[in-house]
């Protein structure tokens, strides 16, 4: 019964009439890199049990996380540790009620976007 004037009431508005803002690209790239991190958190307990194992399973998992692909896939896992732990930070102030004016709300997720970036590349210095 429900259903009978379906045809006359509007639809719910879709994500193609919204200009992506960068409060929206934080949003949803905090829970990417949330359940991404966990891609990282396996491949480290890889690591441990390889070690753990002996040293040709070991030379097997290692020479893995060395290569190209192993590599990228661990930068991309520190920049996703930046990424959430800044948008974690961004969040947390904002549970006790600060930085909820439009200014600022742009402010600190330009922060989080560029500070990740620049966070990883500080790392990746220290570590080479």
């Amino acid at each position: 019964m429900a259903d009978v004037n379906r045809g006359n009431r509007p639809l719910s508005p879709h994500l193609s009439i919204y200009r992506m803002a960068i409060t929206m690209l934080v949003s949803i790239m905090n829970r990417i890199t949330g359940a991404g991190m966990a891609l990282a958190a396996i491949l480290i307990v890889w690591w441990l049990m390889a070690a753990a194992s002996g040293a040709d399973y070991y030379a097997t998992v290692n020479g893995f996380l060395t290569s190209w692909f192993g590599l990228l896939i661990l930068v991309g896992s520190l920049w996703a540790l930046w990424f959430h732990f800044l948008g974690g930070l961004r969040h947390l102030f904002m549970d006790f009620g600060l930085g909820y004016e439009i200014k600022t709300v742009n402010m600190t997720g330009w922060i989080v976007l560029i500070g990740s970036f620049v966070l990883t590349a500080l790392s990746l210095i220290c570590i080479v």
